[in-house]
């Protein structure tokens, strides 16, 4: 089988699964696994995929401008963010970093609810203006396309802060990657809130599972809740809970 045959074929299995294991592709194509590994760099390059160990996934969906985020697919993030709500606890401090489903779960807690939540996002502390909520506003530098501040300045912040719950705002999300982002800097922002957090959820569109970006967050393990919804992969809400992530699905509107 001639290469541009082989990539044809994976570039096929990526969009129908998300992933390719290259064990399994070697055995398929009858090559060694060196060559599948040449293969995937190629078709990284091309970018058609992101390779992880073992594999590859397909590139996580283009973040674009958070203006732009807050209008696509709005009632599908209505939907999980109202399903994200309800894990919030009166009495907890909580983590919610930019992102468009973020802000429409800061619109979704309930407006008598006594919290504390701590962003890094204008647009969230906005939006709580009319909640009792305590919001804690992080400084730093402003990214306008993200929506966020980031930098020296917000990772010292966050290290002040005990959360109980972070609310985080994904690029991709894979059972056996991990949570990923497309920007370095905002990668630092989301370590350093999880590494001050007790538990860990994110609410993803289905477009976000199975999906990897440059830049590493977590570890699967680290998810404690994973809220989807009702066109999530059966296969892949499994292998989230065989890492201990309780999984949170929304029914069919």
């Amino acid at each position: 089988m001639l290469t541009e045959e082989r990539h044809d074929i994976i570039r096929t299995r990526l969009e129908t699964d998300g992933r390719v294991i290259a064990t399994d592709l070697a055995q398929f194509f009858d090559v060694s696994e060196d060559t599948i590994r040449r293969d995937l760099r190629d078709l990284a390059k091309s970018g058609f995929c992101r390779r992880v160990y073992g594999g590859a996934l397909a590139p996580a969906p283009p973040a674009g401008p958070i203006a732009t985020r807050i209008k696509e697919a709005s009632a599908s993030k209505t939907r999980l963010a109202e399903a994200a709500a309800r894990l919030a606890v009166s009495g907890q401090t909580i983590f919610l970093d930019a992102g468009s489903t973020n802000l429409a779960i800061a619109t979704a807690i309930p407006r008598d609810m006594a919290l504390t939540i701590v962003t890094n996002a204008p647009a969230i502390a906005l939006a709580l203006a009319d909640h009792a909520a305590r919001v804690v506003m992080l400084g730093g530098s402003f990214d306008a396309t993200l929506g966020a501040c980031l930098g020296g300045t917000t990772l010292r912040e966050i290290e002040t802060i005990n959360a109980d719950l972070f609310f985080l705002g994904s690029c991709g999300v894979d059972p056996a990657a991990g949570i990923t982002a497309f920007v370095n800097e905002e990668a630092e922002v989301k370590r350093a809130m999880l590494r001050a957090s007790a538990a860990l959820a994110i609410a993803a569109t289905t477009d976000k599972l199975a999906t990897a970006a440059p830049f590493r967050v977590a570890a699967p393990a680290d998810i404690t809740h994973l809220i989807v919804g009702p066109d999530a992969s059966t296969d892949l809400l499994t292998a989230f809970r065989r890492n201990g992530t309780a999984i949170h699905q929304i029914e069919t509107p």
